[in-house]
């Protein structure tokens, strides 16, 4: 028999489509990596055993504006318990003002009656001494006595829209005299100018004029003899009427009341009076002048 030739075997390569689908397979069978699977458990179990973000922040807010509330509703309260007291405090302050307010003014009817008394008596000594004419004449040109006659009614106010208190107040400016108030130096001006017109007798909002009287400043107010007066400031001055108001006008005091009208709109108004009433001022105490004797001596 002839004899076949041998058979060689051959090991058998691996198919490169198998490796292929192996591949395919394994990313069919893990569709997520491995990362995005760790996360996805961790945040599933983070939502079963806490809470979400939005919710832990919702009830912060909450404890938030619960605690306001409270702060507040403690606030209110203890300013309800607190207002009594201060009600209390606040009305005894008003009762301790009114009853000095009084006591002053009682104090005040007191000096002004010892000061009567003394001016009376000073009128009867100078009568007593056999000068009653002359007494009569000095006691009332010295305003230590009240008058009466014709004469002339000044009424110098504020302009309409002058201003007063704070930072508004022309008192505290520079320029004090571009304002519409009405200043001592003004009223000072009035009065030195109803005397040099003749003027016998003078008096500002019942405040009695004399030789040692003083007009100054204090705040927004005017001080008569330190007797504080507000506008509108009456002035009223015995004399010639007729005669008074024009020698006054046409003066240089009366020009510069003019001026102050025109340029400030301070207001000003003059009228002559058949019969005024001036009351008497206070007793004038003379602490340095001595009266002479008839030959010369003190």
């Amino acid at each position: 028999m002839p004899q076949q030739p041998p058979v060689r075997s051959t090991p058998a390569r691996p198919s490169r489509l198998d490796a292929s689908m192996s591949l395919l397979t394994n990313v069919m069978d893990h569709s997520l990596d491995d990362g995005y699977a760790e996360a996805a458990a961790r945040k599933k179990a983070a939502g079963e055993s806490g809470m979400p973000k939005t919710l832990r922040a919702k009830l912060g807010l909450a404890a938030g504006l619960v605690l306001a509330a409270l702060v507040v509703t403690v606030g209110a309260a203890q300013a309800r318990v607190a207002a009594p007291v201060v009600a209390k405090e606040r009305q005894e302050l008003i009762d301790r003002i009114d009853k000095e307010t009084t006591s002053a003014d009682k104090l005040e009817g007191s000096v002004d009656s010892l000061r009567d008394d003394v001016s009376a008596r000073q009128r009867a000594a100078l009568k007593a001494s056999g000068g009653s004419g002359q007494a009569d004449l000095v006691s009332m040109l010295s305003g230590a006595t009240a008058v009466h006659g014709p004469g002339v009614k000044l009424v110098v106010d504020d302009a309409k829209e002058a201003s007063s208190g704070g930072g508004d107040n022309p008192r505290e400016t520079a320029d004090f005299s571009d304002t519409g108030r009405v200043r001592d130096r003004d009223m000072q001006r009035v009065v030195n100018g109803l005397w040099a017109a003749g003027a016998e007798a003078v008096s500002i909002n019942g405040q009695r004029l004399t030789a040692l009287s003083a007009i100054r400043a204090a705040g927004d107010a005017i001080l008569v003899d330190n007797r504080p007066l507000v506008p509108p400031y009456t002035v009223l001055a015995v004399g010639d009427g007729k005669r008074l108001s024009t020698r006054f006008q046409n003066g240089a005091d009366g020009l510069y009341l003019h001026a102050l009208e025109d340029n400030y709109g301070i207001r000003a108004t003059i009228a002559v009076e058949s019969d005024l009433r001036l009351p008497a001022a206070p007793s004038v105490i003379v602490r340095t002048a001595q009266p002479r004797t008839e030959k010369g001596t003190s």
